[in-house]
C-alpha cells in the first residue's frame, strides 16, 4: 500500500483541546483502576512505562516477548473498563507469539489509574509505538487496534513510516456518529460540536486518514449486527484503504473475535505477513501455525 491521499490537518491547539473535552465528556464513563497482573498462561512478561510529554504520568505497559521474534506487533485495546488486559483473553497474544511475534499492549490515558491528556489520543499510540521500536530493535512493526484502539491508530499511520501491517477491528469511521448512533441523548452536543469544531471534526473522521495510510497491508473486521459500526462503515474503510475486510454476520461489536475467532486471528497474521512479503520482494517466511493461511 502507499499513501494515496493527504489526511486532514490537525486542529489547533486550543481546538484540539476544547474538541477533546467535549469529546470525552460524552464517552461512556469507566471508573479507572489498577489493572490485574497478566494470567500465568501469559509469562513471561514484563511491565513498561510509556511516558508521555507535558508532566503527564506514564501510560502502562505490557511486553510479551517470544523467542526468534520476526517482528513485533502494538496491540491497541476499545474503549472497556479493562483497558489493556482487554488482550488477557480471546487468543491474540498467544497466537502472535506462536507466528514469531513480540507483543505490546498498553492503556490510554484514562485507563489503569492514568490520567487522561487534554487532547486527542493519537500522542500516545505515537508514544506506545517509540517504546515499541526501542524494544524491537530492526524487526519489522504491525499494528492490531480493536475498537477506539483502532480508531486513534488511524490517524497515526496516516502521517507516519515505520508501520508495515495494520488490523482493524470494529472501528467507527467517526466517533461523534458512532455516539450520535448509540447515546442520542448527546445529539444537541454532538451537533454544537459539528457546526462549532470543524477542522477539529474534519480531523476525527478516519474515512479522511484511511487512504492516506502508509502501512503496505491493511485489513478490517466488523460484525453484521454492530448498531455503532454497521458493515458499510466497515466496507468504506477498507475500500478507502486498498484493504481486505471481513464481515461476521452474527457479531455485535467486540463480537467478531468471540464468533469467529480463528478466522479474525488468521486474517491478522495473513496481514502482517503479507506486510513483510512486499517489503521483501514476495519472499514469505514460512509460518509456524499449522494451517494458517
Amino acid at each position: 500500500m502507499s499513501p494515496a491521499a493527504t489526511p486532514p490537518p490537525r486542529p489547533g491547539l486550543w481546538a484540539e483541546r476544547a474538541a477533546a473535552g467535549l469529546f470525552f465528556a460524552a464517552a461512556p464513563r469507566l471508573p479507572r483502576r489498577l489493572q490485574p497482573e497478566p494470567p500465568e498462561g501469559l509469562l513471561p512478561w514484563e511491565h513498561l512505562a510509556v511516558e508521555r510529554d507535558g508532566g503527564l504520568d506514564p501510560l502502562g505497559a505490557t511486553w510479551y516477548p517470544t523467542s526468534g521474534a520476526r517482528g513485533a506487533v502494538l496491540l491497541l485495546h476499545p474503549w472497556v473498563n479493562g483497558g489493556r488486559t482487554y488482550f488477557h483473553r480471546r487468543g491474540r497474544i498467544e497466537a502472535l507469539r506462536q507466528e514469531g511475534y513480540h507483543a505490546l499492549t498498553v492503556d490510554f490515558g484514562g485507563f489503569g489509574g492514568t490520567r487522561r491528556r487534554l487532547g486527542f489520543l493519537d500522542i500516545e499510540v505515537e508514544a506506545a509505538l517509540a517504546v515499541l521500536r526501542r524494544r524491537a530493535g530492526d524487526l519489522p512493526l504491525h499494528v492490531w487496534g480493536v475498537s477506539a484502539g483502532a480508531y486513534w491508530a488511524h490517524m497515526v499511520l496516516a502521517r507516519r513510516d515505520g508501520v508495515l501491517g495494520a488490523m482493524f477491528e470494529d472501528v467507527s469511521p467517526h466517533l461523534l456518529e458512532w455516539s450520535w448512533r448509540m447515546a442520542p441523548v448527546g445529539r444537541p452536543a454532538y451537533l454544537f460540536f459539528r457546526t462549532t469544531l470543524r477542522r477539529a471534526y474534519r480531523y476525527l473522521d478516519i474515512r479522511l486518514h484511511a487512504p492516506a495510510l502508509t502501512v503496505r497491508a491493511a485489513s478490517y473486521v466488523g460484525g453484521g449486527r454492530d448498531r455503532g459500526v454497521g458493515p458499510e462503515d466497515t466496507r468504506i474503510l477498507a475500500e478507502a484503504a486498498g484493504a481486505r475486510h471481513l464481515i461476521v454476520p452474527a457479531a455485535d461489536h467486540l463480537g467478531s473475535i468471540q464468533l469467529a475467532n480463528q478466522e479474525v486471528i488468521a486474517l491478522a497474521l495473513d496481514t502482517f505477513r503479507r506486510a513483510e512479503d512486499e517489503l521483501s520482494g514476495g519472499r514469505r517466511a514460512p509460518s509456524r501455525r499449522t494451517g494458517a493461511p
